[in-house]
């Protein structure tokens, strides 16, 4: 958990400092999974129920939503679909996320996405009760550490019920 050097910040860490937002920066190792990277199982001590995954669905009336959840988690595609006003959600292919969202399988972060595009973000209920939850900096590996009702006020997220501890289909 290093601390980054001014000059080193990701975007996301910059937009924080603008907003005024208090974050923690956090550094994860990595490895290539196929041909994308993913945070490699040590989370250098720190409980996977408090590291977000940033998920970019579409659903057939609203486009593309961005589902966040803990690594523990799935999204429950049938509850995800109701609270953000789709019959049906999917995930986004993979060959088209960064044209979706402008990062890559593993940099997708929640303040990035709000910042580029107005895509409706959820974040899983969870993480009310949490102090601090870890949410990608936009860069695979670096990550950012913050309070949840503060996600929620700089992505104009909101709190929904959404997840599964089992992947549910459709």
């Amino acid at each position: 958990m290093a601390k980054h050097k001014k000059e080193d910040k990701t975007l996301v860490e910059k937009m924080l400092d603008k907003a005024k937002i208090a974050y923690v920066p956090y550094e994860f190792p990595t490895h290539e999974a196929g041909d994308v990277a993913q945070l490699s199982v040590d989370h250098i001590g720190v409980d996977e129920h408090r590291i977000y995954k940033t998920l970019v669905l579409t659903g057939n009336k609203t486009g593309p939503v961005v589902g966040v959840v803990p690594l523990d988690r799935h999204i429950a595609y049938k509850k995800l679909a109701a609270v953000s006003g789709n019959k049906k959600v999917g995930m986004v292919p993979l060959k088209d996320l960064v044209k979706t969202t402008g990062y890559e399988h593993g940099a997708n972060t929640p303040i990035g996405i709000h910042a580029r595009h107005n895509y409706p973000i959820y974040l899983g209920i969870e993480a009310q009760d949490e102090a601090e939850i870890i949410v990608s900096a936009g860069k695979i590996g670096r990550s950012v550490g913050l309070a949840p009702a503060d996600l929620l006020k700089v992505c104009d997220a909101q709190f929904a019920d959404f997840t599964a501890l089992e992947e549910e289909d459709a």
